[in-house]
C-alpha cells in the first residue's frame, strides 16, 4: 500500500511539472504578443512617431512599430536572417530599395519555436491589424517613403515565389509568421508607394 502511495505521488509531482512546463512554455510564447497588445491598447494613434532609423528604417503608425532595417539579408540562410531578425526586421536580399521601382520584400519575427520566439524583435506581431489604405513608412538615406496598405493574405510556408515578386511600380512587401509564436503559416501584407 505504501509502494502504491509513492508511486501515485511520483506520478502527482510529474504531471504537476509537465503542466508547469506546458504553461511556461505557453507564457514564454506568448508574453511577447500581449506585451504588443497592450501597447496597442494603450497607445495615442495621434502620436508622431520618430523613427530609430532614417538610414534604413520602417514606422508603421497605426501598430506602433518602429524598427532598424537590416539591408540585404539572404532569406534562404537561416542563421544570417536569424542574426539579422534579433537586430530588426529584414530586407531580403535582391529585392528593391525604398523609392525605387521594383517590390521591396521585408520579414520579422520568424522563429522556428517557442524558445526562439523570445531571442527575436516583436515588431510584426501586429501587422494582422493592418487594413487597406494604412500607412506604412519607410526611411532610406533620410528620405521617409510612404506606402499604402492594398492586400492582406495568409499563405503557407513553402510559398516563396512572393520573394522573386516583381513589379514595374514601387511596391512592398512584409511577411511573418502566423500565428504568432509559431511556424505554421505566414502573413503577408502588401502596399504600394504613396505619390
Amino acid at each position: 500500500m505504501a509502494r502504491k502511495t509513492k508511486k501515485h505521488r511520483a506520478i502527482s509531482i510529474i504531471s504537476g511539472l509537465l503542466i508547469l512546463s506546458g504553461f511556461t512554455i505557453l507564457l514564454v510564447t506568448f508574453l511577447p504578443l500581449g506585451r504588443e497588445e497592450v501597447k496597442y491598447a494603450m497607445r495615442n494613434p495621434k502620436e508622431d512617431i520618430k523613427p530609430v532609423d532614417t538610414d534604413f528604417g520602417i514606422v508603421i503608425p497605426k501598430i506602433g512599430a518602429n524598427a532598424h532595417v537590416i539591408a540585404n539579408v539572404d532569406p534562404f540562410d537561416s542563421r544570417a536572417y536569424q542574426m539579422a531578425l534579433t537586430r530588426g526586421v529584414a530586407h531580403a536580399r535582391g529585392t528593391a530599395v525604398p523609392g525605387a521601382k521594383g517590390n521591396i520584400f521585408l520579414f520579422a519575427h520568424s522563429s522556428e519555436n517557442f524558445y526562439d520566439a523570445m531571442h527575436y524583435n516583436a515588431i510584426f506581431y501586429l501587422i494582422n491589424k493592418l487594413e487597406n489604405n494604412d500607412d506604412i513608412i519607410l526611411y532610406f538615406h533620410d528620405t521617409a517613403y510612404t506606402y499604402r496598405v492594398t492586400e492582406k493574405k495568409f499563405v503557407d510556408p513553402k510559398e516563396v515565389r512572393y520573394l522573386q515578386g516583381e513589379s514595374l511600380q514601387a511596391t512592398l512587401t512584409l511577411m511573418t509568421c502566423w500565428p504568432p509564436g509559431t511556424n505554421l503559416k505566414r502573413l503577408l501584407i502588401f502596399a504600394q508607394m504613396n505619390k
